[in-house]
């Protein structure tokens, strides 16, 4: 194929190929040709030019098939427009002879259909240069068409319309022609002719004024004819020229008027009389009194009025939603008018009322629902409920004339019934759309929405009634805080009205709407409304036989209300059911003795009223089973049972019912039927198994009785046949936008649409996908689809025998019936038997033995031979059920040989279409037939069947079940692809465009065989490349074909290939293709388009947005989409189509798709992203304006004014006209993910200073803190918004802003945060939701961002953060308020959540409060050490945090108490279920009992933050709680009385503070222990680690820590709780919170022990000191018992931290005593804390052993620590030391002079065990392996110090230990380093100081006189950097040291060795100048140490001194100088070298 792309034709490489694949070449060409020719030169196309135009003008004679005859067209028009024109007449010419030709042979006629498309492809692209040509051709065309069949009539039509578009006005002189021949086309028997007619029409329209003005009534009646008989496309493309021809009509402007006199313009009245005169009478004339004489006529045939509706909708939408606002009160009036009086006979029976009322719905929808903004919307809520008024006054006068008992329906009543529903279904859909942003029209008094939806429930009209009931349920849906007071209402009314039917049936319906509201209600209704309803219903039911001209509505009502009450689901029903189910028993008889004699003694009045209750009671049952699935327990399965039987009995027994009383039974008996059998249907089919056999006969009854004409398959089939395979049966089935009103012409003409009063009951239920409202079917129907699902429920229970007889039975019944009888019947058992096998299949039956197959087989079979394409598929889809079910390959192989024989036999359509059908389903339900031979076979005959060109649909139903097996063969299918490839690219290529069906299945299989090849399609190698290129070539010419469903087809191949081999499909061309079909009329087209683009944006996002924008930039006129690319670029264009989208699943793909590319580019488009989400929030600022300008004036002065005004003045060029309220969510929605993905892509867009830095380098640099201001500005829209949904956004959104910036500095402004400068409008967003009115979920969201707020330190003044404050404060008050102050809008947990909010919300602040403190506390003390400059700074700072502080604290006294209270909730809440007998009664503090399963996640969200403060404001009072009832006194406001123990009257006594604290104690304990021992994997971090912090701030205060210490058992098993934490979450936060609590137990168990210690002393003070008992563990034997120990689970716990971050620490894992195989490691920083925590606890364990048990724990602890040691000491620069070193240094000094060292019990077993770990640490040295260690040296020889400092002296002083220590040392000495130098003098220094001389002396004499060699040597050397220096100065302070502590005789000698040293550091003046720093710095320490030494030891000072003058000379010249220098600055040199500073305090802490 590579070799077709060439300017002119490969004639060598085109003569080689076979006859098909010439086609296939040519196509290819052409194609490439098509995009060639406009980027090469005009020389180039010039020179070829005429080579070109004969090759493609041969192509025209070869008898191209229509895609390349449209593509030959093309490319002449292109070569024509870019090269010489001269010669284009001769192709003209030449086209004209073709089309002249006498020649009608069917081989010719493509030529001449190709002259055809040329020709109009010519003109259109090159227009009026042909201009004088035009009027032969046109002639020509026409002449043509008076004898060309249909396809020749087709491409005519066409043509002509590319003719007039190139022409323009130039064609005038051939319009009235055209028009004629276009007038007979567009009422031509084939559709696709209509179809290209009338888009011939609508080009015509344009410049034909004759259209509009003269012709403009015979246009309509055309357009009305055309209807008749049409099918969905052809209604398309009428109505749209109708519409637009009359929108045309009524806009022409008068100008043109003025130059053409015979132009009139038409008032709108008259163009829409025009259409209403064709939706009330269809295509009969426009005789105006013919009227009469039509009478006898039956109605209009229902194409025409859908036609005329869909005509409706187009007017109206292009004149435009502006238009509609202003002219809505006329169209509504007009439209409102169709269903009224004045035309009876539009609605002269019931099924005609509902197809009309349907299209005025349909019309009113697409307009007003489509069309309107937000507001216009609203407005337009007000006409309808206007027009409601007016029909309500109508009927009030009506109703007046006579007494209620006398008075007459007469005919205005039920006139204006229909008008009435259709505006009141409008207006419940338009408030259901609008949400919470109606509720200014609600409130608006004026108006009286409810009012007027209420008045008219008393109708007389039962449609009326279910209308505006079903009206008030939409309010409530979009309103949920109506919901409680309408139910009151309604219920109030239909109490005192109870003597009115009409009020009866009417409030109830209501009531019941209402309840089916409440699960869209998130929010619930309060609980006591059940039981207010429950007993309303009785009562009704009670008092039904009181009153007989109203038993039936009473009865009827009642049953309704239980029913509905049932949708509240198990939580509310549980209360009811006892009541429930003793009204069920009473409603039966008895014992079927009772039945009899009900039969023999009623009459026809009774048994209405009997049958109505009886099917209502069935109905709640029915209800109560598929909404409360969870009480279905056994016990009440056993107590539903009993009735059942009877309702059986009296099911067999209404045949003879019905005909003792009549005809009026005849309703409600089938109501009864209905009913029982969906409620059996739904009962498992065991419970009823005795009266199968009763029941089966009553089904088959149904199934084959004679009095039900109605057809019934077009709703009975679709669900039991694939969906796949209804798209055999055209768009009839499909999903359309028009589904709505296309339905009923599906339905035939016997059978309205479904609707609401046909099953009252349904008012209820939810409304089907994609309606606004249910529609019910009518009764007849809908008993047979209830009896079909029954029939394969029971069907698939019964044994095998009796299977057989009623298969024989049912085969009978249909052998018996003639025609359309016959029909009726099988539809029905087909349909039956399939439910049959499905249920067979799903619960894995068997079908039984060969005689039962036998009549099922015959069953099927009739069926698959049926005229009804929807029987067949459905007897194939059951064929192979059945086949699937018997599961037996020679049964299968049968029914296909079966189907091959039929095929290769039959000619007729009908069997052939059924088989082949018949191998694709089995082929899909058994996954290929096995055998390789059965599938080339198949394949074979449907190949030869798919040629078929004799029959469009033989071909269309081979193609799909071809497509079907390629589907499910799988690899087996690989063989066939490529001629299957071939067939269905030849097929592309020659059938007619006219057969869209035929292209639709060739779509599919072509999107199959691309599904089977797979990942292969990437592959190089020339045969797949070739199947490659013929998969792409299929996809062109779909891609061309004008039927949008094949084009959706197109897509999805494409769509495919782009998975397999992106690099092969060509993204620039598919995205265009994408953009031009985004706003398509059609629904599956528009769904393709965006399935694709979700799948391209996941991979290639900024791609595909690239490739839209240039597309939209390149291409000129021939584009104009509704949505504008060109501007917002796709992101924006489908947001745009989301806000105008009302189909559900397109919404959610076009949300994903934008979700998807928010997450690819969001960062990179940051600027493009937040202007998009900000035009969609800003756009509907109408309402927020007013209120951001007063907020913004009050609180900030004039900096945001002029950015609010400013914004509202360029509203008129927004790109988003009034999105709708969940667009706007979702753009907040994508505010709050741009956010987070910033976060991720780094730190600049949170760092503005960073930000504006790199914006410097790259100004296409963009961070999101840039657009802050933006943020919070759509935060504030959102938040202040008039709908909930919207709000909720918005705060999150404000919430993630506050929290992501929170920290963010303000650069200009040093010590401030960037947020500072919005706290007033984050105030001015909050202060809303903190309204009475407002919703609760709103106040709680606001509640989380008020204390997000506060926590966040962004505001430090006091004053600005009370205005927030303020708002929790108000919200406290609330709370206080208590149960009876609540709210009675919403359900109680509704108010549970609030109250938990607002707790939580101030126990965050009270938690941040506490926490500044403590670190201003910690902070405050550092500064005191640090200098005052900072002083002043930290005074600003403590003052905001006490302050905060202090805000809070006045209201901790009621705080407190609720937080209690809250607990004590939680806690009984998290009892397991077996304890929920001992909750009490009324339900805790802030739940009620009833609602308990709605409160607890709300408790679950809050508990932890609630239990942190609790614990903090505990330790504040140090545990010393007033008695809550004492208390209250001194508070500011009153508090609920919840304290801690039940009301006050159960309490026998006063507690004492001692029981209410360890009530507390065990409160919060029990509390934290059940969370932590089980917390779920889902359980947020935040709350582990709250928790954790809460026992932290607990075990801070001593009461707490002694209940602890005091009790083993408890601190045991909290220390197991937290072992277990410690395992399961490896966040270190957590285990560092863990070791902190660990802490802080072993700190209270070494209390305890202190305590007892202390108290045996006390005691025995006189008694010797031996006989003192012992405390601690491990008493006398010194063993730990596992679990009782607090010991060992310690232990257990730092091992298990430690071998985690050292796993070199376990003895198991290293295997061999050699553990210092590895090499030293630096831990991570949180590595090294846990260790040292863990360290740190280690270290204290001994101090709660008794001295035996420490003995037995020594040695592990000091293994761990020496462990961490060797394992850790790694060596940094500067000497600093490791922090686990450090730590375990410490611990290491803790264990050392531990007081059980020195006990005499454990003395000598200590001093061993130190002893060894000594040597250990000293082996630490000797190399492993003969490999040296790099061990960091200063750490061995500072613990060697540590040893030797802290134990008593017995430990270290041996012989051979003290030897190896000195040995270190020595080697210390020695080093090459001047950091172990310096520390090595250090400690030698504190070893020298040591005042027991046992201990040091050894070491001064082996020391001493290498320090002082040491120093001599440097006197040569003088000290290079400070290092050295350091190193000389300690060596100095050693020696300095040494001297003090010498005796007398000794020290003489060493202060003559030491001076002469210092004096030869010593300069004098004139070097001084000159000398390095570190000489000055030696200089000036060592005249200060002479200066101390002189005074000090005077004697020996002057004695060296005279001994020496040179060294006198010298120090007098130093001091000399020294002196000079003090003069000159008065300011001293720091004394001190900085060097020395806090790192030598740290390491000389450890001793």
């Amino acid at each position: 194929m590579e070799l077709a792309h060439s300017l002119l034709l490969n004639e060598e490489a085109y003569n080689q190929l076979g006859e098909f694949q010439k086609a296939e070449f040519i196509f290819e060409w052409l194609r490439f040709l098509e995009k060639l020719l406009p980027v090469t030169s005009r020389a180039d196309v010039r020179e070829k030019q005429k080579k070109l135009a004969e090759r493609l003008i041969s192509l025209l004679n070869s008898s191209p098939g229509p895609p390349t005859r449209r593509l030959i067209a093309k490319n002449l028009a292109i070569l024509y427009s870019i090269g010489d024109t001269f010669s284009v007449y001769q192709t003209v010419d030449k086209c004209n002879e073709l089309i002249r030709s006498k020649d009608d042979s069917p081989s010719y006629l493509p030529t001449k259909l190709a002259a055809v498309v040329c020709l109009g492809y010519l003109y259109k692209k090159l227009g009026r240069i042909l201009g004088n040509s035009f009027t032969d051709t046109v002639g020509n065309v026409l002449k043509a068409m008076k004898n060309a069949e249909s396809q020749g009539r087709y491409e005519i039509m066409l043509s002509l319309q590319n003719i007039l578009n190139g022409l323009g006005a130039a064609a005038t002189p051939c319009h009235r022609d055209i028009y004629k021949a276009a007038r007979s086309c567009l009422t031509d028997r084939s559709m696709a002719v209509r179809c290209a007619a009338a888009k011939c029409l609508l080009e015509l329209q344009k410049e034909a004024v004759f259209m509009w003005s003269t012709d403009l009534d015979s246009v309509a009646t055309l357009c009305f004819k055309s209807f008749d008989g049409s099918n969905y496309d052809v209604r398309i493309a009428v109505s749209k020229l109708l519409g637009t021809v009359l929108a045309r009509a009524v806009t022409c402007k008068q100008a043109t008027a003025s130059a053409r006199q015979n132009v009139r313009k038409i008032s709108l009245d008259e163009a829409m009389e025009l259409l209403g005169t064709g939706f009330l009478r269809g295509s009969s004339g426009f005789l105006r009194a013919s009227g009469d004489i039509l009478k006898g006529i039956s109605s209009v045939s229902r194409d025409i009025r859908v036609g005329v509706t869909q005509a409706y909708v187009v007017f109206v939408s292009t004149l435009g939603g502006q238009w509609l606002e202003r002219n809505f009160s006329a169209l509504l009036s007009h439209i409102l008018d169709l269903v009224s009086q004045s035309h009876p006979k539009a609605i002269q029976t019931q099924m005609d009322a509902i197809c009309c009322r349907r299209c005025i719905s349909f019309i009113l929808r697409a307009t007003v629902g489509g069309l309107l903004g937000e507001k216009a919307q609203i407005a337009a809520a007000k006409e309808i409920c206007q027009a409601i008024w007016k029909l309500k006054k109508v009927v009030d006068v009506v109703m007046s004339d006579g007494n209620l008992e006398t008075r007459i329906g007469t005919t205005d009543v039920t006139a204006s019934q229909h008008v009435l529903v259709c505006a009141l279904h409008e207006l419940g859909s338009l408030i259901h759309g609008l949400g919470t942003t109606a509720a200014p029209l609600l409130q608006d008094s004026s108006t009286g929405v409810l009012d007027a939806v209420i008045s008219v429930i008393l109708h007389p009209s039962i449609s009326v009634r279910l209308a505006a009931a079903w009206c008030l349920r939409c309010i409530a849906v979009a309103l949920p805080s109506y919901v409680s007071p309408l139910l009151d209402r309604c219920i109030e009314r239909l109490s005192a009205l109870k003597s009115s039917p009409e009020a009866v049936t009417g409030y109830s319906f209501a009531v019941a709407a209402l309840l089916g509201a409440v699960k869209h209600c998130p929010l619930g209704i309060p609980h006591g409304k059940g039981k207010v309803i429950m007993t309303v219903a009785e009562d009704l039911l009670c008092s039904a036989s009181q009153n007989s001209r109203i038993s039936i509505q009473r009865t009827q009502a009642g049953w309704l209300l239980v029913a509905s009450l049932m949708t509240l689901g198990p939580a509310v029903v549980q209360h009811y059911l006892p009541r429930m189910l003793l009204l069920w028993k009473c409603v039966f008889p008895l014992s079927p003795k009772d039945l009899e004699t009900e039969r023999s003694r009623g009459d026809s009045f009774t048994w209405q009223v009997t049958l109505e209750g009886r099917a209502g009671a069935l109905c709640a049952i029915k209800t109560f089973v598929s909404y409360c699935g969870g009480l279905l327990t056994d016990e009440v399965i056993q107590r539903l049972l009993p009735p059942l039987p009877c309702a059986v009995d009296l099911l067999t027994r209404l045949p003879s019912i019905h005909k003792m009383y009549g005809n009026a039974l005849k309703t409600p008996s089938m109501t009864y039927r209905h009913r029982l059998y969906e409620l059996l249907a739904l009962l498992p089919p065991k419970t009823y198994e005795g009266k199968f056999c009763a029941i089966l006969k009553e089904l088959v009854a149904d199934f084959t009785a004679t009095d039900n004409q109605m057809a019934a398959s077009t709703f009975l089939l679709p669900p039991l046949c694939h969906q796949d395979d209804l798209l055999l049966l055209g768009p009839f089935l499909q999903e359309t936008d028009h589904r709505f009103i296309e339905e009923q012409l599906l339905l035939g003409s016997s059978i309205a649409g479904g609707s609401l009063e046909y099953d009252p009951y349904s008012i209820y239920e939810k409304a089907a996908e994609g309606d606004s409202v249910p529609k019910p079917l009518p009764p007849a129907l809908s008993v047979i689809s209830a009896a079909v699902r029954l029939f394969g429920v029971i069907f698939s229970h019964v044994a095998e025998s009796q299977r057989l007889q009623v298969l024989e039975k049912l085969l009978a019944s249909i052998k018996q019936t003639k025609g359309a009888r016959q029909q009726t019947v099988q539809v029905n058992i087909v349909s039956a038997f399939s439910s049959f096998l499905k249920h067979l299949a799903s619960c894995k039956g068997s079908l039984g033995p060969e005689e039962v197959r036998r009549p099922a087989l015959t069953l099927v079979m009739g069926a698959l031979e049926s005229n009804n394409p929807l029987l067949r598929c459905a007897a194939a889809e059951s064929l192979a059920r059945l086949a699937q079910v018997v599961a037996d390959s020679a049964f299968t192989a049968g029914l296909a040989q079966v189907s091959f024989d039929k095929l290769k036999s039959a000619r007729d359509v009908v069997s052939r279409t059924g088989h082949s059908l018949a191998l694709g389903s089995l082929y899909r339900y058994l996954g290929g037939i096995g055998s390789t031979q059965h599938l080339n076979a198949c394949v074979g005959i449907l190949y030869t069947l798919s040629q078929d060109s004799t029959s469009p649909d033989v071909q269309t139903w081979a193609l799909h079940s071809l497509s079907l097996i390629i589907d499910s063969a799988g690899p087996l299918y690989h063989v066939h692809v490529e001629p299957t490839l071939s067939l269905v690219v030849m097929l592309l290529l020659t059938v007619p465009p006219a057969y869209a069906e035929v292209h639709q299945s060739l779509g599919r299989c072509l999107n199959a065989l691309i599904t089977t090849l797979g990942p292969e399609l990437q592959g190089s190698n020339t045969a797949v490349s070739a199947l490659r290129t013929s998969c792409l070539l299929g996809c062109a010419v779909m891609q061309d074909n004008p039927d949008c469903l094949v084009q959706a087809q197109a897509i999805s191949s494409l769509q495919q290939l782009h998975m397999f081999a992106p690099r092969h499909v060509n993204l620039s061309s598919l995205v265009s293709c994408l953009c031009v079909n985004l706003c398509s009329s059609y629904l599956l087209l528009r769904r393709a388009v965006l399935a694709c683009l979700r799948q391209l944006v996941q991979r290639e996002a900024a791609e595909v947005s690239e490739h839209a924008v240039a597309f939209v930039k390149d291409c000129r006129e021939d584009f104009t989409p509704d949505i504008n690319i060109r501007e917002v670029g796709l992101e924006g264009a489908l947001l745009s189509l989301l806000d105008k989208e009302l189909d559900q699943r397109l919404c959610q793909d076009i949300k994903e798709t934008l979700s998807h590319m928010l997450t690819s580019v969001a960062v990179e488009k940051l600027s493009f992203w937040l202007k998009l989400c900000k035009d969609v929030l800003a756009a509907s600022a109408d309402f927020t304006s007013v209120a951001s300008v007063d907020t913004t004036q009050e609180e900030e002065g004039t900096k945001e004014d002029d950015d609010v005004l400013t914004s509202e003045s360029d509203e008129r060029s927004h790109p988003f006209t009034n999105p709708k309220w969940s667009t706007r969510v979702f753009a907040a929605e994508c505010v709050c993910k741009i956010i987070s993905h910033c976060e991720n892509a780094g730190r600049a867009h949170f760092d503005i200073t960073l930000a504006q830095e790199r914006k410097q380098r790259d100004s296409r640099g963009d961070f999101l803190v840039l657009h802050l201001a933006d943020l919070i500005r759509m935060a504030f829209m959102a938040a202040t918004d008039h709908s909930d949904q919207l709000r909720l956004s918005g705060l999150q959104t404000l919430l993630v802003v506050v929290r992501r910036f929170a920290s963010v500095p303000e650069p200009e402004f040093p010590g401030h945060v960037i947020l500072e400068q919005y706290q007033a409008n984050v105030g001015a967003a909050l202060r809303p939701a903190f309204a009475p009115e407002t919703p609760p979920d709103v106040t709680a969201k606001a509640c989380q961002v008020c204390s997000a707020w506060i926590a966040s330190g962004v505001v430090s003044d006091l004053n600005d953060l009370r205005r927030v404050h303020q708002l929790l404060i108000s919200s406290l008050t609330k709370v206080q308020a208590g149960k009876e102050a609540q709210s009675q809008l919403y359900n109680e947990s509704a108010s549970t959540m609030e109250i938990l909010a607002v707790l939580k919300a101030w126990a965050e602040v009270y938690i941040v409060a506490v926490e500044r403190e403590k670190n201003q506390s910690d902070a405050h003390k550092q500064t005191l050490t640090i200098t005052n400059s900072t002083d002043e700074s930290y005074r600003d700072f403590t003052l905001s945090a006490d302050g905060l502080l202090d805000l809070v604290q006045a209201d901790l006294g009621t705080l407190s108490k609720l937080w209690l209270a809250a607990l004590q909730d939680f806690a009984l809440l998290t009892l397991p279920s077996e304890y929920a007998s001992q909750l009490p009664v009324e339900g805790g503090a802030f739940y009620t009992a009833e609602t308990i399963e709605n409160a607890r996640p709300h408790y679950h969200n809050s508990w932890a933050l609630i239990l942190y403060a609790t614990a903090l404001w505990l330790t504040s009072t140090g545990f010393l709680v007033v008695d809550p009832d004492e208390g209250v006194t001194n508070l500011s406001r009153p508090v609920t009385p919840t304290t801690m123990c039940q009301d006050s009257s159960s309490r026998a006594a006063v507690k004492s503070p001692e029981d209410v604290n360890t009530d507390i104690f065990h409160l919060i304990l029990g509390i934290s222990v059940e969370f932590l021992c089980s917390p779920r994997s889902d359980s947020a971090m935040e709350n582990i680690t709250a928790c954790l912090h809460a026992l932290q701030a607990f075990l801070d205060v001593p009461w707490p820590r002694s209940k602890i210490g005091g009790d083993q058992e408890l601190g045991v098993e909290l220390l197991n709780v937290l072992h277990r934490l410690i395992l399961t979450r490896e966040s270190p936060d957590i285990q560092l919170a863990t070791l902190e609590v660990v802490r802080q137990i072993l700190f209270a168990a070494q209390e305890h022990v202190r305590e007892k210690r202390r108290s045996a002393e006390v005691d025995d003070g006189a008694a010797e000191k031996e006989t003192l008992p012992e405390f601690g563990e491990g008493k006398d034997t010194g063993g730990l018992v596992p679990g009782k120990s607090l010991v060992f689970a310690t232990l257990e716990l730092c091992v298990c931290i430690l071998v985690r971050q050292l796993p070199q620490l376990n003895p198991k894992v290293t295997g061999s005593p050699a553990v210092n195989a590895g090499k030293p490691q630096l831990l991570s920083e949180s590595g090294s804390r846990l260790v040292s925590a863990a360290l740190v606890i280690l270290s204290d364990i001994p101090s709660v052993c008794s001295p035996e048990g420490s003995v037995s724990v020594l040695p592990t602890i000091l293994y761990l620590i020496i462990g961490v040691l060797r394992e850790t000491a790694v060596k940094l620069p500067d000497g600093q030391l490791p922090l686990t070193v450090a730590a375990s240094l410490q611990a290491l000094k803790g264990i050392l002079s531990s007081p059980m060292a020195r006990a005499e019990k454990s003395r000598t077993a200590w001093t061993e065990l130190l002893r060894s770990a000594l040597v250990t640490v000293l082996d630490c040295w000797d190399p492993v392996d003969g490999a040296q260690q790099d061990l960091d040296e200063v750490s061995l020889l500072t613990a060697i110090t540590v040893f030797i400092l802290s134990t008593s002296p017995e430990v270290t002083t041996i012989e051979c230990l003290q030897k190896h220590c000195i040995e270190k040392f020595k080697i210390a000495l020695d080093s090459k380093d001047p950091v172990v130098q310096l520390k090595c003098y250090q400690l030698l220094l504190s070893i020298f100081q040591y005042p027991n001389r046992a201990v040091s002396y050894p070491y001064i004499h082996s020391l001493a006189p290498s320090i002082v060699g040491k120093l001599q040597e440097t006197e040569k050397t003088k000290p290079e950097n400070s290092a050295e220096l350091q190193v000389i100065q300690e060596g100095i302070k050693a020696v300095a040291a040494l001297i003090a502590i010498a005796e007398e005789e000794h020290r003489a000698y060493l202060v003559a060795c030491l001076l002469p040293l210092l004096i030869s550091f010593l300069l004098d003046e004139n070097s001084l100048g000159s000398a390095t720093n570190s000489a000055r710095n030696l200089h000036e320490f060592a005249l200060q140490n002479v200066m101390q030494i002189g005074p000090q030891y005077s004697s020996v000072f002057k004695k060296v001194m005279a001994s020496s003058p040179t060294m006198k000379a010298r120090l007098e010249s130093a001091v000399k100088g020294n002196q000079e220098s003090i003069k000159v600055k008065t300011t001293p040199k720091h004394a001190k070298n900085p060097g020395k500073s806090s790192s030598i305090q740290l390491k000389t802490n450890f001793f």
